[in-house]
């Protein structure tokens, strides 16, 4: 079965991830959501926090976006900026610019206001209680709205294999052009229903909920002509997420930085009380091109190449590492590795 459209773009990496609002009426008590997100009207596109909209064109532009997913808390909760986002998204990128987004608010008149505005694809996650006693005529007319691809997406619930079934039955039954069923994980924020529900662990290795693949893959094996698609925990992290930081580091990186098969960033980087005063050092006495350094004065450090470094570091009065961060807007630290005698007579 091919893909939904929206999941094309996530599977490339080309998708923005757009968190348009924290705030959701659900109240799921499996939601993942992180607890500075969760039932907090912030706006996050990719990891960063932005203030504005504006700044979403900025993070869409560092990774050359070529489509969007807005998600939440439930951006129908917020339909003016989820609107504006969509429109401002649109305008800027032009009509190609794909843009799917996830709800659990099945509403035929906030539906059509979207497809207005220019959104191509919804994904509705109804409430659980509904699954077993979907009622398919909510969507009917959701479904006959022009240009608007329409889908379900939930997860595989360990407890819940009938009513999930029920669903993807009646869904597909009413003509939705997809269902995706994802791998029920744990997070932070949910942890304590592991314990209060009996769930398990898969493996040590991921967040993924033992059984839950299992599920899905039944349920798809019992519906083989239905376009069912199963979405793996290992393949958000080893996959969507992987090619989307590669997307993004490819072009970020500076010409000091080495891009790891990750989508990670190696640098090196010096400490100084004086950075005018060290990159003079550096350019002057060490003879390194300004091409290759660079003065991080928000992070009061210097970026420097890390082949530089090795070779100079010993020489240096300051404090130097190589690092490896992720490419996201935060900058992540994921290693670093301290190089040079001050390092020495530091530990000594």
């Amino acid at each position: 079965m091919l893909l939904p459209k929206g999941c094309r773009y996530c599977v490339t990496g080309a998708k923005m991830v757009l968190f348009i609002t924290g705030v959701c009426r659900t109240g799921c008590f499996y939601c993942p959501i992180s607890p500075e997100k969760k039932d907090k009207d912030v706006i996050y596109a990719n990891e960063r926090r932005v203030t504005n909209l504006e700044e979403i064109l900025e993070e869409a532009e560092m990774m050359d976006a070529e489509g969007t997913g807005i998600t939440g808390g439930d951006p129908l909760t917020n339909m003016d900026r989820t609107i504006e986002a969509i429109k401002m998204l649109k305008g800027h990128f032009g009509k190609g610019h794909h843009i799917h987004l996830y709800t659990s608010t099945i509403d035929v008149k906030k539906a059509t206001e979207l497809r207005n505005a220019g959104l191509d694809e919804i994904r509705f996650h109804p409430p659980l209680e509904q699954w077993g006693s979907f009622d398919p005529s909510i969507l009917s007319e959701i479904l006959s709205i022009k240009g608007l691809n329409v889908g379900i997406e939930v997860p595989a619930i360990p407890g819940m294999e009938k009513e999930l079934e029920q669903l993807v039955v009646t869904a597909v039954n009413a003509g939705v052009k997809f269902v995706n069923i994802n791998e029920f994980e744990f997070s932070e924020s949910n942890w304590n229903m592991m314990e209060g529900c009996g769930y398990e662990i898969k493996d040590e290795l991921s967040s993924s909920i033992l059984g839950s693949e299992e599920i899905a893959i039944g349920i798809m094996k019992k519906y083989k002509r239905y376009p069912i698609h199963f979405c793996s925990s290992s393949f958000k992290d080893g996959v969507q997420l992987r090619n989307r930081l590669l997307r993004r580091a490819k072009h970020i990186a500076k010409k000091y930085d080495i891009i790891t098969e990750d989508g990670t960033l190696i640098k090196g980087i010096v400490y100084a009380d004086d950075l005018d005063s060290a990159v003079t050092l550096l350019t002057k006495e060490y003879k390194v091109p300004s091409s290759l350094l660079y003065a991080d004065r928000d992070r009061n450090r210097i970026e420097i190449a890390s082949w530089v470094l090795e070779k100079i570091a010993d020489g240096l009065p300051f404090k130097c590492y190589i690092v490896e961060e992720y490419s996201t807007s935060d900058r992540m630290e994921v290693e670093r590795t301290p190089l040079g005698k001050k390092q020495d007579q530091m530990v000594s």
